[in-house]
């Protein structure tokens, strides 16, 4: 398997090619829909796995907390349900309309606010995929700028969190993260280094 790590503080940030559903953090994050009853890709395949326990919590949010569907860029939590991690932070990215109606900042938002929440929540361990890279249609190598350079500056200023790792299924966006995460994190990781 693919790995990669870089030390932030403290905070171990990983990258690794695999399956975001079978990972054992604390939380997973969810590229959601904003109805929050699953969908395509992660947001299928973790509603899938995780089995109805997942679908019942983000019901209930609807019903109290977001009755119009979560808004891009916010972030909630439910449990795990079947899954290996305990817990599902369920955010919505931007859909990709060009770059200049918002998205980058609407992406950093829905980075953030699952941190915020982890922190929130007293997590220690929380894995990323790529949001709003697949049926959304952000590019990859903006998305993953966006997405190093957030956690980074989170990180900076928030010494909470253990481990952050970004999970991404395909070599092709493993590698694109690789290059991208070795210029912010300001590491020179040859690509035969690797750890666990």
């Amino acid at each position: 398997m693919n790995t990669k790590e870089f030390p932030i503080g403290k905070t171990r940030i990983c990258l690794i090619q695999g399956d975001l559903t079978d990972m054992e953090t604390d939380a997973i994050v969810n590229a959601a829909n904003p109805s929050l009853m699953g969908g395509g890709g992660v947001d299928g395949a973790i509603h899938r796995k995780g089995g109805p326990k997942i679908l019942e919590e983000c019901k209930h949010i609807r019903a109290t907390e977001w009755r119009n569907g979560l808004p891009t860029g916010k972030a909630v939590i439910t449990s795990g349900g079947n899954l290996k991690a305990r817990h599902v932070i369920h955010t919505v990215g931007p859909v990709w309309q060009g770059g200049n109606r918002g998205e980058p900042e609407l992406l950093a938002e829905a980075y953030k606010n699952s941190l915020r929440l982890a922190v929130s929540e007293k997590l220690k361990t929380i894995a990323f995929p790529s949001i709003s890279t697949g049926a959304y249609g952000y590019p990859i190598r903006e998305a993953s700028r966006i997405a190093t350079e957030t956690v980074k500056d989170f990180l900076e200023k928030v010494d909470k969190l253990e481990t952050v790792v970004f999970v991404l299924f395909s070599a092709h966006d493993f590698e694109i993260y690789r290059k991208v995460a070795k210029e912010v994190f300001g590491f020179s990781i040859s690509d035969e280094d690797s750890a666990a």
